[in-house]
């Protein structure tokens, strides 16, 4: 089995029967950020539907796919899963505790130093998954995206700019489910059923340098 958000210089997969946890924590990511983006780009008429699979899917769930990559000794995935976990815990915990007690010109500053760390985050990790493969590249990078406008609207408390974050967040999640999609039905069937593409140039050729396999391709 495959590990779709593995390095090609990442070591391999040690041999202790773990399934590959990336696809949960690819599609814990892609469900919470869908729910709050739908949000965001006032598709829905509730309330904060997305909360509660903040702390509970995107949050721990995501954070546990981090630390079961740190097993497979993964450091990409493990980093990426175990940060946005962080992230859904810590912004749910944020709407519930400290933004009530704020206007909402401070909640929007706060959202938007959030987002801007995030964003710097983001945008190594975005450098970064260009050695892993093309599906998981068109996540970090529609994910960037995201973070910026929502940056850029909270900042500027521009509802037209949140809700064209809230659309570029809905592809995020549809780019990450894909991408899980692809990881559970090629890590079953030991073939790329699903394309999810090579890692760019500097990675392949590093992965021929090496001789290590590039994983989530076979």
């Amino acid at each position: 089995m495959t590990d779709e958000m593995q390095t090609a210089a990442s070591n391999p997969p040690a041999a202790t029967g773990i399934a590959d946890p990336a696809p949960l924590g690819l599609a814990a990511f892609a469900l919470t950020t869908f729910l709050l983006s739908a949000k965001n780009a006032h598709w829905t008429h509730g309330t904060d539907a997305w909360l509660g699979y903040a702390f509970a899917y995107g949050g721990l769930v995501q954070l546990l796919a981090g630390m079961w990559e740190f097993r497979n000794r993964n450091v990409f995935g493990a980093t990426a899963f175990g940060s946005y976990g962080g992230f859904w815990i810590g912004l749910g915990l944020y709407v519930l505790l400290v933004a009530p007690k704020a206007n909402a010109a401070q909640a929007a500053n706060d959202q938007a130093w959030i987002l801007l760390a995030f964003a710097i985050f983001n945008a190594y990790m975005l450098l970064w998954s260009t050695q892993v493969n093309e599906a998981v590249l068109a996540v970090f990078l529609t994910l960037q995206a995201t973070e910026i406008l929502l940056v850029i609207a909270n900042f500027s408390q521009s509802e037209s700019m949140a809700k064209i974050g809230g659309y570029v967040g809905v592809l995020t999640a549809a780019c990450a489910w894909y991408a899980s999609a692809a990881g559970v039905i090629n890590g079953m069937v030991g073939n790329a059923v699903l394309w999810v593409g090579r890692p760019l140039r500097f990675g392949a050729s590093i992965a021929r340098r090496t001789g290590t396999p590039v994983h989530g391709i076979r």
